[in-house]
């Protein structure tokens, strides 16, 4: 109770998922969690401008605080500028941990308590098999957990880790809910 808890909204389907679920659980039974939408803006011109739309929809929808922090805020600059000094080559393993980072600031500024991020049993999946057949130990070990976070950094929790991608489209589907799909 009295927690801050900041959702990693992309506005696609898990996160969207995630957040309708914790608004709804947080009322229904008075949990008295402080939830905030964050939000992260890569700067990649026509891939984040739909569903950072579709962020700002359902901070409305779900009443909710929205905070989206940008790469140009952040870092000064985008992936759009980098990707024209450096290439395409490497830009997606660039850019995920820029995310993961502009999503730790983000939530830094905020002073939340925990983050709160859409993965499912299928992205964990993905992630044991590429952690397992890179031999990376370490990383096998923390992509297995519910909560991780170095010592110091906020935690990060993963509360759709035993559900299956299908069963949130259709959560999502049966919930009528307002999320951005390719």
């Amino acid at each position: 109770e009295g927690e801050t808890v900041g959702i990693g909204a992309s506005g696609g389907k898990d996160s969207t998922v995630l957040a309708h679920v914790l608004k709804v659980l947080n009322e229904r039974y008075h949990y008295g969690l402080n939830l905030i939408l964050l939000s992260v803006d890569e700067g990649i011109t026509g891939y984040r401008d739909d569903s950072l739309e579709t962020v700002k929809r359902n901070q409305q929808q779900y009443d909710l605080p929205l905070k989206i922090v940008s790469y140009e805020e952040l870092y000064g600059w985008t992936m759009d500028q980098i990707v024209k000094k450096v290439g395409l080559k490497n830009n997606c393993t660039f850019c995920g941990v820029f995310r993961r980072q502009a999503l730790d600031r983000g939530a830094m500024m905020l002073r939340v308590d925990k983050v709160c991020t859409g993965h499912n049993a299928d992205d964990i999946a993905e992630t044991v098999l590429m952690n397992f057949l890179r031999g990376d130990i370490a990383r096998l070990r923390r992509c297995t957990a519910i909560t991780t976070g170095s010592e110091g950094a906020i935690p990060r929790c993963k509360p759709l880790k035993y559900a299956y991608e299908k069963e949130i489209v259709l959560y999502a589907y049966f919930k009528k809910l307002d999320y951005f799909s390719t």
